[in-house]
């Protein structure tokens, strides 16, 4: 039987495969009409350039796999900065640790690949550990603000002293346990955040790189979502106004971008996890309201020690299902367990446990000659508590 850890992973697996065969139907009937429109195109551009310059077909595409190498090396046709200049390094190890990878630049030589593997090791996993204590930072820096409030709105009413003092760094600590935020409160704020983020960064890219305000919006998504496709890459341009400072402001954004987003994904994992361990008890509850019916069904004509079940989840329904069944099997003149013979005879458990011990100990419970004529003694244990019990019923009548 799998436990809930498993039947999450497996409804969190099925969920994303979905997610990915839907978001693939819709961008292959969004962007595969232009790529053949694209591709019809650059088959007549290079049929009349091969016309024209008296070319044959294969020397042209051969030269076409050329140019292809030198730019995957970073060479291209317009006059751009190196690609591996002390600047250019650092933002590309810059996109290496943030887990970005545009691919616009990447390692040619061996030693280059074999260096990244390490380094990539190391720098991703300290990256995403400082986004990790960014979170909860921004947590306690909210439930911080929350306390602040509080206190003060205390203060207004006159329930506290206005000259009240916190205590030293710890107890601070531990009194801010009960005040954080719910999810969707962070969620909300990380939202707003990302949005001005992006929003500001767009408007610097815009005039600055030449890009369109959604295509500038677009860049930022991907890059501060560590995607990183590499389709537009800012800072590329080998001369800028204000060089320095623009970039300068393009480190700052992206990595302000990638901690909010990076959080983000976290708080909204949480609510997606919330949301299948909701799904999955629902699940559950209708999976027990089966089962509980069918056990109760295959009891008939059984004799069972009492009703064991768990009462944990316990509703009104299941209640009336498991009264409803001992009571129409007594009404049936079915066999009855033993909890439901004490219950209807109302012999008390206490009582029951001394008459054995007295029994069991030699000093059974004297029996009147009533008794004996009517034929009700002797026995031992529960037979003796029986028939003493007949013996006092016997001689009330």
């Amino acid at each position: 039987r799998l436990n809930a850890d498993n039947a999450r992973f497996l409804l969190l697996a099925v969920l994303i495969v979905l997610y990915m065969l839907c978001g693939a139907a819709v961008f292959s009937a969004i962007e595969l009409p232009t790529e053949r429109e694209t591709k019809e195109r650059w088959e007549e551009r290079l049929e009349n350039f091969t016309r024209r310059h008296n070319l044959s077909r294969a020397e042209l595409r051969h030269f076409l796999r050329e140019y292809e190498e030198a730019s995957v090396a970073g060479i291209r046709v317009d006059d751009i900065r190196p690609r591996w200049d002390f600047t250019g390094a650092f933002y590309f190890v810059g996109t290496v640790v943030s887990t970005i990878g545009f691919g616009m630049t990447t390692p040619a030589t061996v030693g280059g690949k074999i260096f990244l593997i390490f380094y990539g090791l190391i720098g991703c996993a300290g990256t995403i550990l400082f986004f990790n204590l960014f979170l909860e930072r921004l947590i306690t820096v909210i439930a911080y603000v929350m306390k602040s409030c509080h206190e003060r709105q205390l203060r207004r009413k006159g329930v506290l002293p206005h000259n009240g003092r916190r205590g030293s760094g710890s107890s601070e600590v531990d009194s801010l346990a009960g005040w954080k935020p719910s999810v969707y409160y962070v969620m909300l704020i990380l939202c707003v955040a990302s949005l001005i983020i992006s929003c500001c960064a767009s408007a610097m890219y815009t005039p600055i790189e030449g890009w369109s305000y959604f295509d500038s919006l677009y860049f930022c998504f991907v890059a501060f979502s560590t995607i990183g496709f590499g389709d537009l890459v800012s800072s590329q341009n080998v001369r800028y106004e204000s060089q320095g400072l623009y970039r300068f402001g393009n480190f700052v954004f992206i990595l302000m971008g990638v901690c909010c987003i990076y959080s983000l994904f976290n708080v909204i994992s949480i609510v997606i996890k919330q949301s299948i361990n909701w799904i999955l008890k629902k699940l559950a509850c209708k999976c027990c309201h089966r089962c509980q019916r069918r056990l109760f069904r295959s009891r008939r004509n059984v004799v069972m020690p009492g009703n064991v079940r768990s009462r944990r989840n316990i509703s009104i329904e299941t209640d009336g299902v498991n009264e409803s069944d001992t009571d129409g099997r007594r009404l049936s003149g079915e066999m009855i367990s033993m909890k439901d013979f004490l219950a209807s005879n109302k012999v008390s458990l206490a009582i029951m446990q001394k008459q054995l011990s007295e029994t069991a100990n030699g000093y059974p419970r004297q029996m009147s000659s009533n008794s004996k004529q009517n034929g009700f003694s002797g026995g031992v244990g529960a037979l003796a508590i029986m028939n003493n019990r007949l013996a006092e019923t016997s001689v009330d009548r």
